[in-house]
């Protein structure tokens, strides 16, 4: 599903302009972008958690060339799936089973 779909799915499921169904969607998103920006865990209930993850920086290897490089430390958004949203996928999985909005 793109960004585009979800505004269009989110428009027709609640009756609303396309356009203030992408006002929704882009205030959310931007929510949770700034919520990572600043290292706070996010939880969405029955879907899953995102927190910021911190890497240490460490001494590689180019694969092409051998040569060693220094790869620095790095901060990386992680995800983590929620127990329903598990369940549910595997539900529809075996039993084709559409997933319905609550």
């Amino acid at each position: 599903m793109t960004k585009s779909e979800l505004i269009e799915a989110l428009a027709k499921a609640e009756g609303i302009t396309l356009k203030a169904a992408e006002v929704a969607v882009n205030v959310s998103f931007a929510s949770m972008e700034q919520a990572l920006v600043r290292s706070d865990r996010l939880e969405i209930r029955g879907f899953g958690s995102f927190k910021v993850k911190n890497y240490e920086g460490y001494k590689g290897r180019n694969p092409k060339t051998g040569a060693l490089i220094e790869v620095s430390s790095k901060k990386l958004p992680f995800f983590k799936v929620g127990k329903e949203l598990k369940e549910r996928v595997n539900d529809a999985e075996s039993s084709d089973v559409k997933i319905s909005v609550k």
